[in-house]
């Protein structure tokens, strides 16, 4: 994962020490000497993350901060104050100013890179719910000018998956009043209790004692209905490890003991916030998309909205130097299905084909039908490892299952899948959905039911 990093600090050699870290693991760093530098950067530059140190004369990273939220134009932009500051009270002001995060001198490389890539993750994934909005042209003005800071974050759902009685009603008791509170003791029970509650965060705590605390989060992640739940572990300082493995697997947060509880409740209430403007937008999104832009069949994007994204995407990646593959997929032998049981059929087995895909992608991946029995999909910032295993995994999923169509015994379905990337500058659209095109007709005559990949 590569992000452009911003670091501001008033101090040379403090900016040089976290820029030495970040480069050593491959990310692009700017950097300012102030807060009103800091703000233009943000304003004029695509930034991914700001880590931000509070004590700088001026303007303080407090109201820095604030500025930065307080603007549509960078109110996406995650932001992680760092500062030698070490009382509880300093930690939630930042982030009651608006921060994402916030890291106390001496910076801990784990924490730092940890927190680090679990905002660029987020930001990945809001950045393109907001660019396929802006393609569609279906947020409202007013509404697509909202910030995260303006999305109320209270009365909560949450869920605390807590093995010990006595810590899980501590952590109740901290929480309940401004938010609603369940506790789970039995975390086997955690993705079926978690699908049926409707809950908007979920606290784990890292001593379960006879289950795998990652094991629990993996599971909520992989249910569709929580793929996207933020997850915040409650560790101590011996689970170090594991909560690098936890940040890897998508959870979004963790806190250390002794808990300290406006601490807890400031990094609640920030995952609330965000989840519930990721939200706002999937479904202002959903609610207000034209009918010309949606294949009716299959409940997709459609070609027309497919290549204007693309062109858009593609001409994002190459300011930005960023990877994307495109992923184009054709059903094997569809006009049998036609010939042999009728559209109708063929017309079921399109809608599952559909759906089985759009499971077996990631969020940031957008699947669209190209027309016919071929289906496209955009996948920004991949690489050619990512793009094979999330194609794998797609054919796998038709191949393994047949697909129940209404007749005595399920079809047996494949797909042949073409990848192409983002690697010249001379990239068009076109040139990329041609080289899918060739790839996907390489599949085809090596036999079908194959991925092949253009770099392969």
């Amino acid at each position: 994962m590569t992000a452009r990093v911003l670091i501001v600090d008033d101090i040379p050699t403090n900016v040089k020490l976290l820029e030495a870290r970040l480069m050593a693991e491959y990310f692009e760093v700017v950097t300012a000497a102030s807060g009103p530098q800091a703000i233009e950067i943000c304003r004029t530059q695509d930034i991914d993350i700001v880590l931000l140190d509070v004590m700088m004369p001026d303007m303080d990273g407090f109201e820095c901060c604030r500025i930065l939220k307080g603007s549509a134009r960078t109110s996406h932009i995650p932001v992680v104050m760092i500062t030698a500051l070490d009382q509880p009270s300093d930690k939630v002001r930042g982030l009651e100013s608006g921060a994402d995060d916030f890291l106390t001198k001496p910076v801990d490389d784990m924490q730092l890179l940890a927190r680090v890539k679990s905002l660029i993750r987020l930001k990945v994934l809001t950045d393109e719910l907001r660019a396929r909005a802006k393609t569609s042209h279906q947020l409202a003005l007013e509404h697509a000018a909202r910030s995260v800071e303006e999305t109320d974050s209270e009365q909560g759902r949450i869920l605390v998956i807590e093995g010990e009685a006595v810590r899980a009603e501590r952590l109740r008791s901290y929480l309940q009043g401004k938010h609603n509170v369940d506790v789970l003791t039995t975390p086997s029970d955690a993705v079926f209790q978690i699908s049926g509650g409707d809950y908007e965060v979920v606290l784990v705590s890292m001593d379960l004692d006879g289950f795998d605390p990652l094991r629990v989060c993996s599971q909520i992640r992989t249910a569709d209905q929580t793929r996207s739940l933020p997850i915040i572990l409650i560790a101590d300082e011996k689970d170090r490890p594991q909560i690098v493995r936890g940040l890897d697997l998508g959870v979004n947060d963790f806190i250390m003991r002794p808990l300290e509880r406006y601490e807890l409740s400031a990094r609640v209430k920030t995952q609330i916030r965000r989840y519930r403007y990721t939200v706002e937008l999937r479904e202002s999104l959903s609610s207000t998309m034209q009918m010309a832009v949606i294949d009716e069949l299959t409940g997709l994007y459609n070609r027309r909205y497919f290549e204007r994204h693309l062109s858009i995407s593609l001409t994002k990646a190459k300011e930005q130097d960023r990877e994307m593959a495109v992923m184009l997929l054709d059903i094997d032998y569809f006009k049998s299905v036609n010939d042999t049981y009728g559209h109708d059929v063929g017309d079921v087995v399109l809608k599952e084909f559909a759906l089985r895909l759009q499971r077996n992608i990631r969020g940031v991946d957008l699947a669209c039908r190209f027309g016919g029995e071929e289906f496209v999909v955009l996948m920004p910032d991949t690489d050619t490892r990512q793009a094979l295993h999330v194609a794998e995994r797609v054919r796998l999923a038709m191949a393994q299952y047949g697909f129940k169509v209404g007749i005595e015994k399920p079809l047996d379905i494949t797909v042949s899948v073409g990848l192409a990337f983002n690697e010249f500058e001379t990239d068009t659209p076109e040139s990329l959905i041609k080289r899918a095109d060739l790839a996907l007709y390489a599949a085809k005559r090596a036999g079908r039911n194959r991925v092949v990949s253009e770099a392969a």
